[in-house]
């Protein structure tokens, strides 16, 4: 199933703060839920592993990230990547091209392009599921960015080191994502005079 992902967001940091933070793998997985950086291969190739928990079935995929374009002059960046569950039962590769644009001096809009390829059990979800899911997700990772970006200084310098990645509850994502839609839908029949 080949999906498309395009999300923008600010943040109260100068471009180069967040270019700085946004460019450096180590800080971004830490605030992806359930990643966590195991290897760097080269300067701009890292392997690491994303857990995702399905109700009691755990979920655990092994891929690779690779920093194809880091361009400061155009604040662009191009990743690609891999990952395979570990299983042999699914598996997700796909292109992300991120672009920094200065609102002010203290202010950052940052875009996000995504191209994905997935397969496996995922895939049954359904395309408008998994879009909901992967919003769930940016939401946690830009609210993750900002506690860490917009702190003050002396605040940011007495934040505890991460502790181990926990695994994405994927069914509690699920489970808002249906909600979410239910409430699309019920709000279209109403609109069209149907409820």
């Amino acid at each position: 199933m080949g999906l498309t992902f395009d999300k923008k967001f600010e943040i109260n940091a100068p471009i180069e703060a967040a270019w700085a933070f946004l460019t450096d793998p180590k800080q971004v997985a830490q605030c992806l839920p359930g990643a966590e950086l195991t290897k760097q291969i080269d300067a701009t190739t890292y392997e690491g592993t994303v857990s995702a928990k399905v109700g009691p079935i755990m979920a655990k995929y092994k891929g690779e990230v690779r920093l194809e374009k880091l361009d400061r002059a155009t604040y662009e960046v191009v990743a690609v990547g891999r990952g395979q569950d570990v299983t042999g039962k699914g598996g997700a590769d796909g292109k992300m091209v991120s672009r920094f644009r200065a609102i002010d001096p203290g202010k950052t809009e940052i875009s996000i392009s995504s191209e994905v390829n997935l397969t496996g059990k995922l895939v049954q979800f359904g395309r408008g599921l998994i879009q909901d899911v992967a919003d769930q997700i940016f939401h946690k990772f830009t609210a993750a960015v900002r506690e860490r970006l917009e702190k003050p200084a002396d605040a940011a310098a007495a934040v505890s080191p991460p502790s181990p990645a926990a695994p994405i509850n994927a069914f509690a994502l699920l489970s808002r994502a249906i909600w979410q839609w239910l409430l699309r839908l019920f709000g279209k029949r109403s609109a069209d005079g149907k409820g």
